[in-house]
């Protein structure tokens, strides 16, 4: 069976993101030699999805889609799901298998934690149980996909030593990063590290280092840190293997509960009705 692996990245106005996920999937070819890997994205950036899967149809048999994306909102359950339904119509000699988003697991708090470790370590190591953690997403209006993001807080409370572990988002939703600064100085944090739950970098991270620099300001008692994102790492690499090994595993059935579901149908034609 002729078969491409599509790696559908969000896409970012910044094009160091985009370069990003370049570097990363090209990395990630180097362990799959051989393999046809292509990329496409959802927004910001070319080949968009609909070009990507097209491509990928092309002297292929069948196209495992595999979202490089953290947690499943709108993009993930909806979108994705109605444009792979237009491609299946378009090329019906073609499978087209959808795969899990990276989701909360425990490489990723792993990857987290080295990044948490390695800002304490520009602080010289201060006591964790006066250094609040912020960890920081995009936010979305899926609550699903927000609770993750509070799950991995809870997670690295558990496996780390702070005290105070909070979580806080870019937009969308809140709490806002400024408020549990707030709260957390209120309650005797001395020091704190902002850790941001992106995979790479774009306008957000950057957004983000502004942030910080006026909080260091606005508290010239406290001392900031903030964490690298995610980034190119082995960590990443065996995950987004895992997602491919569970997809070719699924006997040509997809991964994600919204492919074909029909509440991601009603989504999308609610969607095209209010444009």
């Amino acid at each position: 069976m002729r078969e491409t692996i599509l790696v559908i990245a969000h896409g970012s106005r910044d094009p160091d993101g985009n370069q990003e996920v370049e570097d990363f999937v090209d990395f990630w070819r180097t362990k799959h030699p051989g393999e046809r890997i292509e990329t496409c994205y959802i927004e910001f950036a070319e080949p968009l999805l609909a070009a990507g899967l097209e491509r990928a149809a092309q002297d292929s048999d069948r196209v495992l889609a595999l979202p490089l994306i953290l947690n499943a909102a709108g993009h993930v359950k909806a979108e994705i799901p109605g444009i792979i339904r237009l491609a299946r119509e378009k090329c019906p000699g073609v499978e087209f298998v959808y795969g899990r988003p990276l989701g909360c697991e425990e490489p990723i708090l792993k990857l987290l934690r080295m990044r948490l470790h390695s800002a304490m370590v520009t602080l010289d190591m201060p006591d964790p149980k006066n250094t609040g953690v912020i960890l920081l997403g995009r936010g979305a209006s899926d609550m699903a996909a927000n609770g993750e993001v509070a799950k991995m807080a809870r997670w690295l409370f558990e496996t780390t030593r702070h005290d105070l572990v909070e979580y806080a988002f870019t937009g969308i939703t809140y709490p806002r990063l400024e408020s549990v600064v707030q709260r957390m100085v209120q309650n005797g944090m001395m020091q704190l590290v902002v850790l941001p739950y992106y995979l790479f970098t774009g306008r957000l991270i950057k957004r983000i280092t502004r942030q910080v620099e006026r909080l260091e300001g606005q508290y010239p008692h406290i001392a900031f840190a903030q964490a690298g994102y995610l980034g190119v790492n082995e960590h990443l690499i065996r995950l987004l293997d895992r997602r491919l090994e569970e997809l070719r595993g699924a006997n040509g059935a997809s991964m994600m509960e919204c492919d074909c579901c029909k509440f991601s149908q009603l989504a999308e034609d609610h969607h095209e009705t209010a444009e």
